[in-house]
């Protein structure tokens, strides 16, 4: 099946709005595994208005199946990854002030410095990713990066998908198909959620991962964290 990677920076938000420490972010990190989730993903800011540095070293040593960090690769960030060593990480090109990520690497324009950032991660045995849209050239240009993976991001394909799910799902099954061509994993993530996710998942058959958090926490305000974790799993099972 597809992993599932719970990003739990919602938990954090919720956390910060009060402060002290309810709900707990490293309780959400350890329940999500427990629940059934392969992975738990975060995403820390440089403004800390989610997850904060410090929860990223307070996580890892509960991390008992896979952690993915995700951010823009500042030096501070940089510095972050290498000191907690997850199993992966996801190079998301968003500024320090974007309110979500909401676009891919240009891949050609970054070319040097996505090779030297993704450089560092490799030589310290942690798995990359680069978060990307469904345009060709950039794809195509993703390998040069030397990047064991790409994550698709998934927006355009949830803000379509009630409208003409066939028209949203086309452009990134021809971005997977290439992408699995020229030797690149695939991930995906944003915005994906209970009602559009088994049809993506469906209709790209060797896709190794998503990262869901607003969703799935949202979700499980109403259904519970047990129950919602075990719904997008359930999606995610391959037919034979």
């Amino acid at each position: 099946m597809t992993k599932l990677s719970v990003n739990i920076n919602k938990v954090a938000t919720l956390r910060n709005s009060r402060g002290g420490d309810t709900p707990n972010v490293l309780k959400a990190a350890i329940d999500v595994q427990k629940f059934g989730a392969q992975g738990v993903t975060v995403h820390p800011r440089p403004d800390e208005r989610h997850i904060r540095y410090q929860d990223v070293f307070d996580i890892r040593p509960a991390i008992t199946t896979e952690f993915n960090i995700e951010g823009y690769p500042s030096k501070e960030f940089i510095d972050l990854v290498l000191n907690a060593r997850p199993h992966q990480v996801t190079l998301v090109p968003d500024p320090p002030e974007a309110l979500t990520s909401n676009a891919g690497w240009d891949t050609v324009k970054n070319l040097s410095f996505l090779q030297d950032v993704i450089g560092k991660f490799s030589d310290a045995g942690i798995r990359t990713s680069i978060f990307i849209d469904t345009d060709l050239e950039n794809i195509a240009n993703a390998v040069k990066t030397n990047t064991d993976r790409i994550e698709l991001y998934t927006e355009p394909y949830a803000e379509q998908y009630s409208k003409n799910k066939e028209a949203a799902i086309a452009p990134f099954v021809e971005a997977a198909n290439l992408a699995n061509k020229i030797g690149l994993k695939i991930n995906a993530g944003h915005d994906l959620n209970l009602e559009n996710l088994k049809f993506f998942n469906e209709k790209i058959p060797f896709l190794k991962e998503v990262s869901i958090g607003h969703a799935l926490i949202s979700d499980a305000l109403y259904i519970g964290l047990e129950r919602t974790v075990q719904l997008y799993k359930d999606l995610l099972i391959k037919e034979k």
